[in-house]
């Protein structure tokens, strides 16, 4: 004799104890009907998430705000303007009852409830059936965070925990989608917080990380202990790692089944030797991403405020790599064309060689007054700036012995940086 036991649900009293931690759950609506009931601030944060999942929202209101209003014309979402009225929740999978009027809401959740249909109530934690968490998306890892129904708080541990997800601060190496073959990161132009915020994701996920001189050192301490981190770098005038080791360090542990991170200084395809790097492991079959930087070309001037182009002033800027001088057999700028151009130049890997740069550009019909700046370490706490005139600019630097990395900008928005300045200083001395 068989016997089937059936269990009864628990009395409605007990099912609403909002003692008893909800069952968190990741709804995957896409192609699904959810309709909102009420058409203002609540459903208007609601709505786009909504439509993000993939959801057919249906929006009951007598009125919306301009922003769902958008999103109607556009034809996303499906817009009943009217009040809601019995039989709406017919066909859906969810219910947002997000009015401003609690009677309304009471009367959608128990139309819901009837119909087996999970809701929300917006207005009444304790007397809604389902609770909205807040969220956040990185990448592909969506967090969501409910604190007893005290949206404030749960906003608050979100933003927390998405940050240090972001920054790369919680550990996310071990995942099924975990990043494959080589990632070049552009670092930026030297202090850590200007990596991107993908960039610092992919090197939280690395096993390997093959680092330049010149990119945030710092980062490094952040790594997990396991991690294997090789030093490329390649000193003036000192010791190097030749660029054929690198690119063979690079495809040798992608080959190992391991996530490597190329991390560079500045960003990789502007004088980082990145696209020889990404035709490398093209040629061997490895999947490469690239990261692009903050460029120090452009960084390190803003960081000593001088803006590259100015209205008025200068409407075009060249960077070039300075390091050959100007009329060696391997150089490729047209420095004659340089100096006849009335933009500003930016030089990179110029410090060993502006007496000869400097020299060149008048020759070529630069003005000797030209305004230079010359900025060390920029963006870094040691960061220095001098300024001179093309003609001065080569002893001012071996007086203050400057090295590199240093940044040379070279043009008349100079002078607008020197006219920020004094306003600024000027403006220390006024009364408030």
């Amino acid at each position: 004799m068989s016997v089937t036991r059936v269990r009864h649900p628990p009395p409605r009293a007990d099912r609403e104890n909002t003692d008893v931690p909800p069952y968190l759950l990741g709804l995957r609506l896409g192609g699904r009907r959810v309709l909102v009931v009420g058409g203002g601030r609540v459903a208007q944060r609601r709505v786009p998430a909504l439509l993000a999942a993939g959801a057919e929202v249906v929006l009951v209101s007598p009125e919306v705000t301009p922003s769902l209003d958008d999103l109607i014309n556009d034809g996303r979402v499906t817009w009943h303007a009217r009040p809601y009225r019995p039989g709406d929740c017919a066909g859906a999978w969810l219910v947002q009852a997000v009015t401003d009027d609690g009677k309304v809401n009471a009367d959608v959740v128990a139309e819901a409830e009837e119909a087996r249909i999970w809701s929300v109530r917006a207005d009444d934690a304790d007397a809604s059936p389902g609770w909205t968490p807040a969220s956040g998306q990185v990448g592909e890892t969506t967090v969501g965070v409910l604190s007893g129904g005290d949206p404030r708080r749960a906003a608050g541990i979100r933003d927390s925990v998405v940050e240090d997800l972001r920054e790369g601060r919680l550990e996310s190496r071990h995942s099924r989608h975990k990043p494959v073959g080589v990632a070049l990161v552009g670092g930026g132009p030297g202090d850590p917080g200007l990596i991107t915020v993908r960039g610092r994701q992919l090197l939280a996920q690395a096993d390997v990380v093959v680092t330049d001189r010149l990119a945030p050192r710092e980062l490094l301490d952040e790594l997990a202990a396991d991690v294997e981190v090789i030093d490329a770098a390649k000193i003036p005038y000192g010791r190097t790692v030749t660029q054929d080791r690198i690119n063979a360090y690079l495809v040798e542990h992608a080959q190992q089944g391991k996530f490597v991170v190329r991390l560079k200084g500045g960003d990789p395809f502007v004088f980082g030797r990145g696209g020889e790097e990404a035709l490398h492991c093209a040629r061997h079959g490895v999947p490469v991403t690239v990261v692009p930087g903050i460029t120090s070309a452009v960084a390190v001037p803003s960081a000593a405020g001088i803006p590259v182009t100015h209205r008025g002033v200068s409407q075009e800027f060249h960077v070039v790599s300075a390091h050959v001088a100007p009329g060696h057999p391997e150089s490729t700028v047209d420095w004659a064309a340089l100096a006849r151009a009335n933009g500003t130049l930016v030089l990179l890997m110029a410090v060993e060689r502006m007496a000869l740069i400097a020299a060149a550009l008048m020759r070529y019909g630069r003005s000797s007054d030209t305004p230079v700046a010359v900025v060390q370490d920029g963006t870094l706490p040691g960061q220095r700036a001098l300024t001179a005139t093309l003609a001065t600019v080569a002893d001012e630097m071996a007086a203050a012995g400057v090295r590199p990395p240093a940044i040379v900008v070279v043009g008349d928005v100079v002078t607008v940086a020197r006219e920020i300045d004094m306003i600024r200083r000027a403006d220390m001395g006024r009364d408030p």
